[in-house]
């Protein structure tokens, strides 16, 4: 598996029973801590592997740094965030490569291993299906608000729980399921990500706005005029192919485009088993997943409705 089919990591069958998952991903800071920015980007790039069924084995560090702008502490805080991120997934760090920049970036590029017949690709979702989301979204506006301290600690706090917060147990319990299509929900937004699937899978995808769970503000952040450098063009990605059949503010609305870092697995799976997933899934802590719609079969119009 390649490029063409959108999906979020490479997989190379090595022989029968192994094939290897290998993907890359690093971003800027969110946050100023920089141990905090090592495990939100390690968590990040990780994610990649596990939304593709995969466990990660081996990591390399992605490294530009400003070292004449930027002690060396730093950079050790970034990476020791990140290799206590490595350590939870499973995984080891190998090495990785760094260069000289004018602002600190920070990502892995992840190789991990996973039977060739028992991937998950984003393509195969099934009209009758149900979704499943892990996470909750709107951590693009907070991270954006919160340079302009309009974000509470509270609230900000939460968002760094979530984006902090491995994959590794929703795919594991995952495995247990007759998982149809997953993705996990990064920069494109919920409905980017959702709008792949479904093209992918020539299915309409069908979610209910009011069942997204949200972080506490992202809602607030946007009605004050708050916003992201991605919004705008994620919602001119999904226009034409999307359908909004419920009456919505913009401020609202921008919620469905909000980039999000490390996001949750979005998983659609026989709708007789959504119980027992999201059962097992709160068993494993994850108390926010949550049943957020439909498959449809394409009516040969929208890919894509909210309501």
């Amino acid at each position: 598996m390649g490029y063409r089919t959108h999906d979020d990591a490479g997989i190379y069958r090595l022989n029968s029973d192994i094939a290897i998952v290998t993907t890359a991903d690093y971003i800027t800071p969110p946050v100023a801590d920089p141990f905090i920015f090592g495990q939100i980007a390690a968590a990040n790039a990780l994610s990649d592997v596990f939304a593709m069924g995969g466990r990660p084995v081996t990591c390399l560090n992605l490294v530009n740094f400003p070292s004449k702008k930027l002690p060396p502490q730093t950079l050790h805080d970034i990476i020791a965030g990140a290799l206590t991120k490595i350590n939870e997934a499973g995984a080891v760090l190998a090495g990785g490569h760094s260069i000289e920049d004018d602002e600190p970036k920070f990502g892995l590029a992840v190789t991990g291993v996973v039977h060739p017949d028992r991937y998950w690709i984003n393509s195969g979702a099934r009209p009758g299906d149900a979704l499943v989301l892990t996470k909750p979204i709107g951590s693009g506006v907070l991270f954006n608000a919160n340079l302009k301290k309009w974000v509470s600690d509270k609230a900000m706090q939460r968002c760094v729980e979530s984006t902090t917060t491995l994959n590794r147990k929703a795919a594991e319990t995952m495995q247990k399921f007759e998982i149809h299509a997953a993705t996990d929900i990064t920069g494109f937004g919920i409905a980017g990500h959702a709008l792949e699937m479904a093209a992918g899978s020539d299915v309409q995808l069908r979610i209910e706005i009011d069942a997204l769970p949200l972080l506490p503000e992202a809602l607030e952040m946007y009605r004050k005029g708050m916003s992201t450098g991605m919004n705008r063009h994620n919602q001119r990605l999904v226009a034409g192919a999307t359908l909004i059949q419920t009456a919505l503010a913009d401020w609202h609305e921008q919620i469905l485009y909000d980039p999000q870092t490390s996001g949750g697995l979005l998983v659609a799976l026989p709708v007789t088993q959504q119980g027992q997933l999201l059962n097992a899934l709160h068993q494993r802590g994850i108390s926010l997943a949550c049943a957020i719609g439909e498959v449809l079969p394409f009516d040969g119009r929208y890919r894509l409705v909210f309501r």
